[in-house]
């Protein structure tokens, strides 16, 4: 949420390569990750480790449609799409969650119900899999770091915790690449355990289960990140927080009576269309509404530097057609006071 001055142009630019660097630092780590861990896999026979390779692989897929939503959200409104392309960056993220599922929680799925159920295979080289488990940790530490030293920071410009702001947050780059990060730190553990569980028994069944869990943590992560794209993509509120502060800005303005209804819906990352239908002074002639109008957006993008469209409408707050939309969405707790 952005209330506060306008920033200039350097902000934004800087805000956005950010998150480029974060998606590429995580992609750079995942690429090299995925090559040392199929390597392995190949070598020992772990299931873990093939799953993990799995994992990498969907983790660099995932970070490359990233790139792709970054770039082609910032394009420019145009007559086809006249609210701009603020929403590619939530397609490509949820086209990024079901890659998760399908590039890397059903393989490691299947790697592990087919090590369970088959026959005991003996491990060979093993120190391969743990070299490149701890190296695989230190790169995919490095991704992790820098996705939380931006998430701390943007959570601390919204005055939100960090676990506040991923639950709010229409940013779906910079949770992703927590998300897969974590889950990549938590695989790798996990791959670990398999891995030395194997060793130590020479039952292959402690590989086996470490593969399958691997995948249903991959399938949580994809669960919860196609879920927060899917709500994002179908139009969501703008935060709370700011949508009362923008009804408490309008309804502070002289011209305005009552601020019957308030619309509002993410266009893209910190991008918010707005809707306010109000009712001003019956006093205002048809050249005082008009000024009014115009003096109240200027004022709103101002101070509310997420909001890209303004629409206006005055209405009565009486109308029985009006009031009943606004109680169905809201609850009587928004119903505008009687005249």
């Amino acid at each position: 949420m952005a209330v506060a001055e306008r920033p200039d142009t350097g902000t934004k630019e800087k805000e956005g390569g950010e998150s480029t660097l974060t998606v590429l630092v995580a992609l750079g780590a995942n690429a090299l990750i995925g090559v040392l861990k199929l390597v392995a896999g190949l070598l020992t026979g772990s299931a873990a480790m093939l799953a993990e390779a799995a994992h990498s692989a969907a983790d660099t897929a995932t970070e490359g449609l990233l790139l792709t939503a970054l770039r082609r959200s910032t394009r420019a409104p145009d007559r086809r799409h006249p609210f701009g392309y603020g929403k590619e960056r939530f397609f490509w993220a949820l086209i990024a969650a079901v890659s998760i599922f399908v590039s890397g929680a059903v393989f490691a799925i299947y790697e592990g119900i087919r090590t369970i159920i088959g026959e005991d295979a003996a491990q060979t080289v093993v120190w391969v899999a743990y070299v490149v488990l701890a190296i695989s940790f230190v790169l995919e530490g490095t991704s992790w770091t820098q996705a939380v030293r931006q998430l701390r920071r943007e959570a601390a410009a919204d005055d939100l915790s960090p676990l506040e702001w991923l639950r709010r947050t229409d940013d779906p780059t910079i949770k992703t690449v927590f998300f897969e990060d974590s889950a990549a730190l938590i695989g790798l553990l996990l791959a670990f355990a398999g891995v030395g569980l194997h060793q130590l028994t020479g039952s292959a069944i402690y590989d086996g289960l470490a593969s399958l869990l691997i995948g249903l943590l991959l399938t949580v992560v994809a669960y919860i990140l196609g879920r927060t794209n899917k709500g994002l993509l179908i139009g969501r509120q703008a935060d709370p927080r700011m949508v009362l502060a923008i009804r408490d800005s309008l309804a502070a303005r002289p011209e305005v009576d009552v601020v019957v209804d308030l619309l509002t819906m993410m266009l893209g990352t910190d991008q918010v269309l707005l809707c306010a239908r109000l009712d001003f002074d019956d006093a205002l002639g048809a050249a005082d509404l008009e000024r009014a109008c115009v003096e109240i957006d200027a004022d709103l993008r101002a101070h509310f530097t997420d909001l890209t469209e303004i629409f206006l409408e005055p209405v009565p707050r009486n109308d029985p057609t009006m009031r009943e939309r606004v109680l169905s969405r809201y609850g009587p707790e928004f119903e505008p006071p009687a005249s």
